[in-house]
């Protein structure tokens, strides 16, 4: 497959983009919609929220091209939500936005019924025996995926593998020619594909699926999910052990980096099924600990 199929491949799956243009004109509209139906003038708005008058009248033109810190304090003085100027859904004449609104008020009780009548079909059988192991590169997942899979007699697939694969490109080169947007919506094809051909495998995740919140909770609703964690030491020790020198190379702050990163993704990874630490483990203490995991969540019953 050449670069020119990649592309025309992936453009196909993706719906048109919103202008810049049109998106600052939505914006502007829904500020002044919302500012107009509460009875609020513009320069009581620009009182409330330190927004000049002459800036509010260009926003609302469509013509000004405002910061998210500014929008916000426009959204406070107006009690409005910030996503309720800038996303798909216009809060006034959408019933998805009313029932997104209504479904944060809701209970825990509540949620759940609300789940089970729009997704009757149980999320455990989605998940079938489909088991994905995530966490930071130098966790592990390949090595304790691949062991996995080979004592549970199942399939394994390496995520980065699986994209090479399908791309016909190194991971290095496609992420140097078409960056971590096309690499991203690679990944989510590659998650789609991995689902309907297999209902038994144990996927290694690539580090950073957690960053696109549609393919993160995709994965966890079709994956069992185990979080390989260890120390930010351990982490750069084994990619520099496996001869990966990247991390380090010309970054004296690679380390730090590295912390910074395991700090921001924490309370994402820790939404996982499950957690298991290999810190100070050898490979077949995370292995035995990993499949105990496994055993233990039921995760490949049949």
């Amino acid at each position: 497959m050449t670069m020119t199929d990649i592309t025309a491949k992936i453009g196909r799956q993706t719906p048109a983009a919103e202008t810049e243009a049109d998106f600052l004109a939505k914006v502007g509209r829904r500020v002044h919609t919302t500012r107009a139906r509460k009875g609020i003038s513009r320069r009581t708005l620009s009182e409330a929220s330190g927004v000049s008058p002459r800036y509010l009248a260009q926003l609302e033109s469509g013509e000004g091209n405002i910061s998210i810190a500014l929008l916000m304090r426009i959204a406070r003085a107006l009690d409005h939500r910030i996503e309720w100027f800038v996303g798909d859904e216009d809060p006034w004449n959408s019933d998805v936005a009313a029932v997104t609104s209504l479904f944060r008020q809701a209970t825990g009780e509540q949620r759940a019924k609300v789940l089970e009548i729009l997704d009757p079909e149980h999320t455990t059988l989605k998940r079938a025996r489909r088991i994905a192991l995530i966490g930071l590169r130098g966790a592990g997942k390949s090595t304790l995926g691949r062991l996995a899979a080979e004592r549970l007699d199942m399939p394994f697939v390496e995520m980065n593998r699986e994209i090479e694969s399908s791309s016909g490109m190194p991971i290095i080169e496609l992420m140097a020619i078409y960056g971590q947007e096309w690499y991203r919506r690679l990944e989510r094809q590659a998650l789609e594909r991995i689902v309907s051909t297999h209902e038994t495998v144990v996927l290694a995740a690539s580090g950073g699926i957690v960053a696109d919140p549609s393919t993160f909770n995709y994965l966890l609703r079709y994956y069992h999910t185990v979080w390989l964690k260890a120390t930010p030491e351990e982490h750069m020790a084994r990619v520099r052990a496996q001869g990966d020198l990247r991390p380090m190379a010309g970054n004296p702050a690679a380390m730090e980096e590295l912390r910074s990163i395991l700090t921001s993704r924490e309370a994402l990874y820790a939404r996982a099924s499950a957690q298991l630490s290999t810190s100070g483990q050898s490979v077949d203490e995370s292995l035995a600990g990993l499949l105990a995991v496994i055993e233990a969540g039921g995760f490949a019953a049949a």
